[in-house]
């Protein structure tokens, strides 16, 4: 049995059209080994998995497409993970993605859904009644400490971010937008 050959950028323009501003991927023209459906040039191609990224078949294969995004683009697959810096796993569009470390990947996530504090790693603490930081290192929590002032609890947070070296992985952390916002803003303003 002859082994699958690796997809080249060539292959993937022959097929499809990408527009780097909207992250849309739009078949050329009519695909008839597509499954038992036949797709037309022009529909726009893939669809969302239920994690929440969109995936396009080619040639019996199955691609995400932020890394056909840059293959398209570039030239190549990526070896490392493609970030979605906005975090939205659908925006495929060139300016949305980067290419990170899977630790730096991974690092650039939102608050939890059980997150009642509004910023990742700060929670309150009825047993000492203070605000507690804490930071994940190697998936261990790590102690930042207690705090009377929430603005002291993040502003720990965030200085534990840039001391493991989170910078470009996490700038949209929502220690750092916090801190932004309602630290370095207002103290502006005074």
């Amino acid at each position: 049995m002859k082994q699958k050959e690796k997809l080249t950028q060539k292959r993937l323009k022959e097929l499809l059209h990408y527009d780097s501003e909207t992250g849309i991927f739009v078949w050329r023209e009519r695909i008839l080994s597509q499954g038992r459906r036949s797709l037309k040039g022009g529909n726009v191609a893939g669809c969302k998995e239920p994690v929440g990224y969109i995936q396009i078949q080619i040639d019996g294969k199955l691609y995400r497409a932020h890394r056909l995004a840059w293959l398209y683009s570039y030239g190549y697959f990526p070896e490392n993970a493609i970030d979605h810096i906005d975090r939205f796993k659908y925006h495929n569009w060139m300016s949305n993605l980067r290419e990170v470390s899977r630790s730096c990947n991974i690092k650039n996530t939102g608050n939890p859904k059980d997150n009642t504090s509004g910023v990742k790693g700060v929670h309150w603490s009825n047993s000492d009644n203070v605000w507690v930081a804490q930071i994940a290192i190697n998936r261990n929590p790590e102690y930042l400490g207690g705090y009377k002032s929430f603005g002291d609890a993040v502003c720990a947070r965030l200085a534990g971010e840039q001391c493991l070296g989170w910078e470009g992985c996490d700038s949209s952390s929502p220690a750092y937008q916090y801190v932004q916002k309602n630290i370095i803003k207002k103290g502006a303003k005074e």
